[in-house]
């Protein structure tokens, strides 16, 4: 079942992306998202893979109307990690996303002050979540994802797109 699901999401994604992006344009002139990479005690990095796109990821989403990006960030941590900050969160820099759209950007914060009692159980958006070890990251791991954590752990030039 999941072999086949996954087939018809990979099939899809494209045109989902573009409705997505189709539907933002009409109501906003440009997005704007966050993410964090957040890190545990042993510098392992909270990653999530959603259900309608494939690949892992660090835990994001949208800004809404009103939000900053730091509230955003916050309560996309919480949605998809369980994840309450217990101290501030350091923005990394803002990505040109033009893989996806030349009008979205994606806001990026370290977080290493946290609280999570408990990985969340799978849901209709987040179906697997966990820590990662640098060196261990899970099959699937998208590429800006793995720049962001270069950047942040390794001391890597930042990239001024998302790539």
């Amino acid at each position: 079942m999941g072999g086949r699901l996954n087939s018809v999401r990979r099939t899809f994604e494209p045109l989902l992306r573009r409705i997505f992006h189709a539907y933002f344009l009409l109501v906003r002139g440009m997005t704007l998202g966050v993410r964090a990479v957040v890190l545990d005690a042993d510098t392992r990095v909270f990653l999530v893979r959603h259900s309608y796109i494939t690949g892992w990821y660090l835990p994001g989403g949208g800004v809404d109307l009103g939000e900053t990006m730091e509230q955003a960030m916050r309560r996309e941590l919480k949605e998809e990690g369980d994840i309450d900050l217990t101290g501030d969160a350091v923005l990394h820099g803002i990505f040109l996303n033009s893989h996806v759209s030349r009008r979205d950007h994606v806001a990026v914060y370290v977080v290493r002050q946290f609280k999570q009692d408990r990985l969340p159980a799978p849901n209709h958006e987040i179906v697997e979540c966990g820590f990662f070890a640098v060196t261990a990251l899970p099959e699937g791991t998208t590429p800006g994802t793995r720049l962001r954590i270069a950047e942040v752990l390794h001391d890597r030039p930042q990239i001024a797109t998302w790539r």
